[in-house]
């Protein structure tokens, strides 16, 4: 009596337990997508003639380092505070330090060659310069949650413009008939702010942010804070100079004087489709082509497995269930090995765990995705993709217990705690080691990418603190439940498999179901890079659902045919196989990032090379459990389907 009182108190205390933690996981996710889906900035706002607009600066990229640094790191002006906007967790992972700036500007009341501030360049600030020029560093602001960006025009003689993300810090080129290049900074800045005017109330909203860097030389007679006279500047012409003027050239204990421009100019754009030039992108039929191309596999594969489900394996089920049949008659073909077929494979726990990151990985996908396509996402909200996905992959973990419990107990196992153990900690234990390796090394060349302590105890909280119990409860849930039953018994003594085929070698076949996976996701796949490493902006989310969608079928198509093949020449040992074939398209993947690295960047430096293959290492792996999951699954009800349609004796 007193056993069953404690059992029953033990279950009251876990169930428990179990809302109060459902209760703080709700808070805590519905605080965080609050965060990190609605900040400040992000809904309209209504300008009056007057009103003061504020530049905020960002940080300083490029795409041959891969190493952000903050806007303040070359010297630029500084207000006189530096204040640091509202960041959420993705923010803070991409690298973006959003402060205020000295530029401000007033509502439709255009200003020419204003003053900005004056510094003076010490050697280090001037080789800093230097060095940002050399590798290419852009600057990028925000006005009213719009970047700033460069117009340019296309060279196929449209005429079309076009947006180039940030501006130049300055530029080399030779003069006064030196031989040497010479370095020239952007010191006058020539913005023009386009608006929406609302014809009602009077009011206009921003929807247009550009700038053109210019290099001048100014001189003065007399520096006054508030109202400095240039006399390089022919007043009430805007940014027009002495025909003789010179750019303004980096040299240390030199005194540089900041300048800019504003116009204003009205805009039929509307604000809900201000970012719409931004997003402009020159490869929708590149995307249709990548659409038709994965849709043919797809075809091509779904006709292969609609040929041996409604053709062979018909056949074969109506053979092996004639009860006229001789009952001398040898089995043949997968029949033969009902009694092995779902015998437990070796490293069976490992299996289990990677099937949960699978899982994992594969809900953290699909959410995040509904959510971008349901405009959650989208470039105006900045960090709030990568948030979303780090508190997915949190709170996924559920899922993942469930699912490796439920595969253990299948495969008779008893110590799931253990196993437990191995899917909270072993992916994310690969990409916290690899993370921190690339951080320290971030850290070593003082950029603003790298995580600071505070975040970084706040990922390990949220792993410690929110992932790992809920693996263990989804676990504790899932190893409950009852076992599932095989649709046939297992013989006690394995059969010996026969000499196999060169084809049907488990490398060669490996290798092989790689390749349509892969083939059906490579050319979204560039878009994807080229927004990452080239800091484009990727927008076109319904794209990417399609042909994540195309994936899925394919991985479960390619594994079923293979497997369908291997079982036919009666090789029982399908479990790993049906992973690693659909798993091996991330070999392809981590191939193509190599291509992509030596024909599309121009990155020199060390530590950015490594920054760039650690990053696709963990973006490979992700994939490889991602897609052998996928395939594995299928394989697994293509497997219990067939066998539970056939009469065993």
């Amino acid at each position: 009596m007193w056993k069953a009182f404690g059992l029953t108190m033990m279950y009251s205390s876990l169930w428990s337990l179990q809302r109060l933690l459902w209760m703080i996981i709700l808070l805590l996710f519905s605080c965080h997508f609050l965060h990190a889906f609605y900040l400040p900035g992000v809904a309209p706002r209504d300008f009056q003639t007057g009103d003061s607009l504020h530049v905020k600066v960002n940080k300083l990229s490029s795409t041959k380092t891969q190493l952000p640094y903050d806007y303040y790191f070359l010297g630029y002006c500084k207000p006189p505070k530096v204040s640091n906007s509202a960041e959420n967790l993705g923010e803070v992972l991409r690298g973006d330090r959003i402060e205020n700036s000295i530029y401000t500007f007033k509502m439709r009341e255009t200003e020419s060659c204003k003053v900005a501030c004056r510094i003076k360049l010490d050697a280090v600030s001037a080789k800093n310069f230097k060095d940002k020029i050399d590798d290419d560093y852009r600057v990028n602001m925000i006005l009213d949650n719009l970047p700033v960006a460069v117009p340019r025009r296309k060279l196929d003689g449209s005429g079309e413009k076009v947006y180039e993300r940030g501006f130049q810090v300055g530029f080399k080129g030779r003069f006064a008939g030196r031989k040497e290049k010479s370095y020239f900074m952007n010191n006058h800045l020539n913005f023009k702010v386009m608006y929406h005017e609302d014809l009602e109330t009077g009011t206009a909203r921003v929807v247009g942010f550009e700038v053109i860097p210019l290099s001048f030389n100014h001189d003065y007679k007399k520096w006054d804070e508030q109202n400095t006279k240039l006399t390089t500047y022919k007043p009430g012409k805007p940014t027009l100079f002495r025909t003789n003027s010179v750019p303004q050239e980096i040299i240390a204990d030199k005194e540089l004087v900041f300048t800019y421009d504003v116009s204003f100019e009205s805009s039929d754009i509307r604000w809900a489709s201000r970012w719409d030039s931004y997003l402009h992108m020159n490869g929708d039929q590149i995307h249709w082509f990548s659409i038709i191309n994965s849709l043919m596999i797809v075809l091509f594969l779904s006709g292969i497995v609609a040929m041996i489900i409604l053709r062979t394996i018909y056949r074969d089920i109506a053979n092996y269930n004639q009860l006229e049949q001789d009952e001398a008659q040898e089995e043949t073909g997968w029949k033969f090995i009902h009694g092995d077929v779902f015998r437990p494979p070796e490293n069976s726990s490992l299996l289990c765990v990677h099937v949960g990151t699978g899982i994992q990985v594969l809900g953290m996908s699909l959410v995040t995705m509904i959510f971008a396509l349901l405009g959650f996402l989208s470039p105006s909200n900045r960090g709030g993709l990568m948030t979303a996905m780090v508190l997915l992959w949190v709170f996924m973990g559920l899922f993942a217990g469930y699912s490796s419990a439920r595969l253990y107990k299948m495969f008779k196992g008893t110590d799931w705690k253990k196993m437990s153990l191995q899917t909270a900690f072993m992916f994310p234990a690969f990409l916290f080691a690899i993370f921190f390796v690339l951080n320290a090394l971030i850290w070593g060349e003082k950029s603003s990418g790298a995580v600071p302590f505070g975040t970084m105890f706040v990922l390990v909280l949220l792993w410690f603190g929110i992932s790992v119990p809920l693996v263990f409860l989804g676990s504790f849930l899932g190893y409950r439940k009852p076992a599932v039953e095989d649709p046939v018994k297992t013989n006690k003594i394995p059969r010996l498999i026969p000499l196999q085929p060169w084809y049907m070698n488990p490398l060669f076949t490996t290798l092989f179901g790689g390749i349509l996976p892969y083939g059906a996701v490579f050319i979204e796949l560039f878009f994807v890079l080229t927004s990452i490493w080239l800091y484009q902006f990727y927008y076109i989310f319904g794209f990417l659902f399609i042909v994540f969608t195309i994936l899925i079928v394919t991985c479960a198509e390619i594994t079923i045919v293979l497997a369908y093949f291997q079982l036919c020449s009666e090789d029982y040992r399908w479990w790993w196989r049906a992973y690693l074939t659909s798993g091996s398209s991330a070999l392809y993947l981590f191939l193509y990032s190599i291509y992509y690295f030596c024909a599309k960047l121009e990155i020199s430096k060390l530590v950015s090379g490594i920054l760039y293959f650690g990053y696709m290492l963990i973006w490979a792996y992700a994939f490889f459990v991602l897609t052998g999951t996928i395939g594995f699954l299928a394989c697994l009800w293509f497997v219990r389907k067939i066998y539970s349609a056939v009469k065993i004796d």
